[in-house]
């Protein structure tokens, strides 16, 4: 197995770099900043002794000599003297002529210059110039020598070696080396302190086994079959799997969406309002980016503290053909029972009608019975234009005659549009619960006449639903729970889902519901839908 550099390695490896790279960064503008200072200063030295040779009156005096070898010997020595207190490495003093009457190889003295910067010093100017030598590189100062009467006479040249850079380095040794030595002992420190605090942060685990957690995270997130999205307290996305793309129809590479805010992916997400409230909110259908889906939103706490919250949540196409076979299709079951066990009955009487040799009289009660089941289903066939609802409707007709109870339909009733945001599947939802209800609320009364009316009307973009019965009614105090999840007025399980899912569904397609109900008189549900 390839090993891996600790965490504390890599940060003490990487400060080390910083502080080498930062040391030779520094070094070389601090270096070069210093050498710049050392060459004006001692530019500035090499001129003034230049200038101080050229302007003694006895170096005056001796360059206008008749006798060379004296002045010459005369000049050596005073300008010797002055090089040795000046530390230069050479003073050369030359006539108009070029002639060296001095220079430090006695051999030069005497002889002509051949120097090719030194031309603009015989024209009475003072300058500076650079130039390699033997030992390394000079700057080199020029002066021109005037009489008493103004008139040029010869040129002063000074030489003045500059320091090498090691020379430069050996002249700050002592405090750079401290320099170096109290950097690596604090930075040791502080990359040994960073790295234990950083590993402290993430519980003691190595960078790799971080990054093999979080893939392992995201791989198990995009396995579930239930959409997960993660928010944290700014509502910036932290967790987003396939699952969850692919319920809300969100297109793109779902790494791409991490640290996103919220809002520019779902701009009618509910997610944020957890984060404000912190309180959990279960099971509830909502719709987002034009998806219906059952949601679990809950906040997430860590010490105490709000730092984000996360929904699950499943497509509720699947809960909608559960709820709809619930109180459709298990209707439908149950109305080929009672449709069974009525005609069963019908062609008892039929058969002993023609036992009894009634012949007319059993042909006229079978057109009725024909008559009678062809006008309900012609009248949901032309009104209704849905089959999910409108056999929903005939089943429930057929369950009331089984209870003893009418169920009547309004002939003007018309539904040929669903509003936005809704569908079958959610009416098959209000019609199967309403009519369930009401037939609960007659079964515990002893009137003779039990009736249930719907009503249900499209017109003006308006879609109204009305189911209304005359069973045993709402009290005030039960009014105002109804909707609530779980309240149920029966001792049974699994009851007080009914009415809020029909609530939750009204909400959706953005409807209104009014409920008016009167004891012992009966129960009136009003829904209303914009279309």
């Amino acid at each position: 197995m390839k090993h891996k550099l600790p965490m504390n390695g890599k940060i003490l490896f990487l400060t080390f770099f910083i502080i080498a790279f930062s040391f030779l960064v520094a070094g070389i503008f601090v270096l070069g900043s210093l050498i710049k200072d050392q060459e004006e200063d001692i530019g500035q030295r090499t001129m003034l002794v230049a200038r101080t040779v050229s302007n003694l009156p006895e170096i005056k005096n001796l360059i206008a000599s008749d006798n060379f070898e004296e002045a010459s010997s005369k000049i050596s020595e005073i300008v010797e003297e002055i090089r040795f207190i000046h530390d230069s490495e050479y003073i050369v003093v030359m006539n108009m002529d070029r002639i060296r009457f001095s220079h430090p190889i006695k051999e030069a003295i005497g002889k002509k210059s051949e120097s090719k910067d030194i031309n603009a010093a015989f024209a009475q100017h003072y300058y500076l110039s650079m130039a390699k030598g033997e030992n390394g590189t000079m700057i080199r100062a020029f002066v021109p020598i005037m009489n008493e009467e103004n008139n040029q006479v010869g040129v002063t040249l000074v030489g003045h070696e500059i320091p090498t850079i090691y020379q430069v380095l050996s002249d700050f040794h002592s405090e750079i080396l401290i320099t170096i030595g109290l950097t690596l002992l604090f930075s040791i420190w502080g990359a040994l302190t960073l790295g234990s605090h950083i590993k402290k942060q993430m519980f003691g685990l190595e960078p790799h086994e971080i990054s093999k957690m979080y893939v392992e995270r995201t791989e198990t997130f995009n396995a579930m079959h239930e959409g997960i999205i993660a928010v944290d307290s700014k509502l910036n996305i932290t967790i987003f799997n396939k699952t969850a793309a692919k319920i809300l129809g969100v297109s793109g590479e779902i790494n791409n969406l991490i640290g996103k805010n919220i809002y520019d992916v779902l701009p009618d997400t509910r997610l944020p309002e957890i984060v404000f409230s912190g309180k959990p909110v279960y099971n509830q259908e909502i719709y987002v980016n034009e998806h219906s889906i059952l949601s679990n939103r809950i906040p997430i706490h860590v010490n105490g503290k709000l730092v984000g919250a996360v929904a699950v949540f499943k497509d509720l196409t699947e809960f909608k053909h559960l709820a709809e076979e619930l109180t459709g299709v298990k209707a439908f079951v149950q109305a080929l029972r009672v449709q069974t066990h009525e005609y069963k009955n019908k062609l008892h009487t039929i058969s002993g009608l023609l036992h009894l040799g009634h012949t007319n009289h059993a042909l006229e009660y079978l057109s009725q019975v024909r008559d009678e089941h062809e006008s309900v289903t012609k009248f949901l066939n032309e009104r209704i234009y849905n089959e999910n609802i409108s056999g929903l409707l005939l089943s429930k007709i057929s369950r009331g005659k089984e209870l003893g109870i009418k169920v009547t339909i309004d002939q003007k009733s018309k539904f040929t549009i669903f509003p936005e945001k809704l569908d079958h599947h959610d009416f098959v939802i209000i019609f199967g619960n309403l009519i369930e209800n009401a037939f609960d609320a007659l079964k515990g009364t002893d009137k003779l006449n039990k009736e249930v009316t719907i009503s249900i009307d499209d017109e003006d973009h308006v879609l109204a639903i009305e189911v209304s019965d005359n069973g045993v009614g709402i009290s005030d105090n039960t009014l105002s729970q109804i909707f609530e999840q779980g309240f149920s007025t029966k001792a049974k399980e699994n009851r007080g889902i009914g009415l809020f899912l029909i609530n939750e569904i009204v909400k959706k397609g953005n409807g209104m519901i009014e409920v008016s109900s009167e004891l012992n008189k009966g129960t009136t549900f009003i829904i209303t839908f914009d279309i």
